[in-house]
């Protein structure tokens, strides 16, 4: 390419170099071997294969556009599979997307009353923007990620394939949003201009916080690396782009492949672009929009994602470009940017490329849909065994997981066999990957014997059960889950809830199944506190104890200054026994505990005692404290 573009050297051509002398360079430096993959030199992927979907700048686009015009051999628009890495093409399934922090220099941590995490530096508010719009994704009927669900992987599509078979396993739909976990890495001040290998040892770090130590936990994940303001990762500000994405096995990254225990990781390389002004963005759709180029910019790098997971295993063009490359930066005409209305507010989006249509596209029908396109689900029930008494109750998890296709709505319900126990679900309907709560009641006047519970699970044409066997014995002990809604998906009741903040304990800002769960703190000087009274049958001979926790904190190091308490006590609030004590040293993602209790309660038989959970912090430095899925079961 270098050779047959000096044959045509002309004025117009050096002055365009003298006045890009570092792009005359970067011509000079090319290879054979680049100029035959027809790469253009002006896209910020030049000489850097790792910046997978970098978007370029506005005056980087125009150059890229001037150039394509008179050099064809780097143009065609049409995707093609490229066989996939490692077995991933495309993230087929539901998506699930973390959000990370990465610095001190974000400042100091709170939370809005949406639950999304806040900075006090943050200037142009991106934080909470971010996290909005990937809870938006999938609701309200946006068809702006039905354009990416048209794109499939499996081994039934054959490497340069521009088209999927009815069979392949297609992006996934994210019903209900992406955002799975959001994360504020303040252990140490992000680089100031940090390598793709650092990036992606961040990514790394993250998969570990997030409990997704296993490649199976990953496949559907993608890690967002969020740098503060005035940070300058990879060298964007001068480098002709605003963000890329990868994964952390490509040896091109500048530094290096970086090693992972935990499988593949996806991650993006996502600079505070507020920071370049109208180059990234700013103004581009709205015309006050500081903010647009923050959700245009994350938008077009999710999109290439979920489409090209391990690059450039997924879907790309001839000329090396993804799906959202192709549309960058459109402003009328088909395919402009513009807002996309969500379930919780509009955001500023632009369009991607489309091989159905063959034009860049806004919104687009979903392919596949609930039960299409190959999708089917598997559904499992723990413990799939319950010992109750009569006049009690017990509780299993119904989970289900993504056998093949993308995640879609699973219909569940719940049958019993011969009649006597009742059995209710809490939700009764799940995106495929989620979980419900089986709630199995046995009245005074049901006969001691084994019954069936059937769970049956239905998405689409396609359909699931599993059991849980339910043995009742006679009343007087009162055994099985002794804990009224410990889920909180029926609100506070029958809980009791403190606060010196005057907070809701119970809210729906992050819960672990289900839509609520109990929060606590998230400010200073918090003591917030919720507990409920149980009776302990006489005749127990083993209590446990079980809850879910999930702590995150803008402390850093390993003192303790705020801390969770799960305590059983008194009816008049006496302390029996603290199974566990956690502090901001012990931040982690969802994690369930469990303690067996029979000891601490043996003197307590035949009496009502509080489970009791409390939350404090000190005056500086805030930590969030959540608890779900409660359970004292009694045997």
């Amino acid at each position: 390419m270098r050779k047959r573009a000096m044959q045509f050297f002309s004025l117009t051509v050096f002055m365009l170099l003298l006045t890009a002398l570092s792009q005359a360079t970067a011509f000079a430096a090319t290879s054979s071997a680049d100029n035959a993959a027809g790469v253009n030199p002006y896209s910020p992927a030049y000489q850097h294969s790792y910046r997978h979907g970098a978007v370029p700048t506005i005056a980087q686009n125009n150059k890229m556009k001037a150039y394509s015009q008179t050099h064809p051999a780097v143009t065609g628009n049409t995707l093609g599979y490229g066989g996939g890495i490692d077995g991933i093409g495309v993230t087929s399934g539901h998506e699930k997307v973390y959000l990370v922090f990465w610095g001190t220099q974000w400042g100091t941590q709170s939370t809005d009353s949406g639950g999304n995490l806040t900075f006090s530096n943050d200037p142009k508010s991106g934080a909470p923007l971010l996290q909005k719009m990937f809870k938006g994704l999938g609701t309200g009927n946006e068809l702006w990620s039905g354009v990416m669900t048209q794109y499939c992987d499996g081994s039934g599509v054959a490497t340069g394939a521009s088209t999927c078979p009815s069979t392949a396993a297609h992006v996934g739909y994210p019903t209900n949003g992406a955002l799975s976990g959001v994360w504020y890495d303040n252990s140490a001040a992000s680089p100031s201009a940090a390598s793709g290998h650092q990036i992606g040892t961040e990514a790394v770090n993250a998969a570990a916080h997030f409990g997704n130590t296993s490649s199976s936990a990953n496949r559907y994940a993608q890690y967002v690396i969020l740098s503060p303001t005035g940070a300058n990762p990879d060298n964007y500000k001068t480098g002709g782009f605003c963000a890329w994405h990868d994964y952390n096995g490509d040896s091109t990254l500048s530094g290096g492949a970086v090693s992972s225990p935990y499988g593949d990781i996806a991650f993006t390389n996502m600079p505070y672009v507020m920071d370049q002004g109208s180059s990234c963005g700013q103004n581009f759709v709205n015309s006050n929009g500081p903010d647009d180029g923050y959700t245009m910019v994350e938008g077009h790098e999710y999109a290439e994602t979920i489409t090209d997971q391990n690059p450039a295993g997924g879907w790309t063009a001839s000329s090396g470009q993804e799906n959202a490359d192709e549309c960058a930066w459109i402003s009328s005409g088909q395919g402009a940017s513009a807002n996309v209305t969500m379930g919780n507010g509009t955001y500023a989006m632009q369009s991607t490329w489309s091989n159905d249509t063959n034009r860049c596209d806004i919104s687009h029908s979903i392919v596949g849909g609930s039960g299409g396109g190959g999708n089917d689900f598997s559904i499992s029930a723990n413990p799939s065994s319950l010992s109750i008494n009569a006049g009690s109750n017990g509780t299993s998890t119904i989970s289900t997981a993504v056998a093949s296709g993308s995640a879609a709505t699973v219909s569940l319900t719940a049958s019993v066999s011969p009649s006597g126990p009742t059995a209710s679900l809490s939700p009764t309907s799940v995106t495929a990957g989620g979980s419900s709560t089986l709630t199995v009641s046995v009245g005074s006047t049901v006969a001691s014997g084994t019954y069936t519970v059937t769970v049956t699970g239905t998405e689409g044409s396609a359909s699931h059960s599993t059991s849980v066997t339910v043995s009742v014995g006679s009343s007087g002990g009162g055994g099985g889950n002794k804990i009224t809604n410990g889920g909180f998906e029926s609100g506070s009741s029958p809980w009791v809830e403190s606060s010196t903040g005057g907070y809701e304990i119970v809210d729906t800002s992050n819960p672990h199944s289900g839509t609520h769960s109990a929060y606590l703190c998230g400010y200073n000087n918090c003591s917030d506190a919720i507990y409920q009274t149980v009776s302990i049958p006489s005749t127990a001979t083993k209590i446990t104890l079980t809850y879910w926790t999930y702590i995150s904190t803008s402390e850093s190091g390993s003192t303790c200054y705020d801390y969770f308490y799960a305590r059983l006590r008194t009816s008049s609030g006496t302390t029996i026994a603290t199974p566990q004590k956690q502090c901001n040293a012990n931040t982690h993602g969802w994690t369930q505990y469990s303690f067996d209790v029979t000891s601490s309660l043996s003197s307590y038989k035949g009496q009502s005692v509080q489970v009791y959970f409390l939350g404090t912090t000190d005056s500086s430095l805030v930590t969030n404290i959540y608890v779900d899925d409660v359970a004292l079961n009694v045997q």
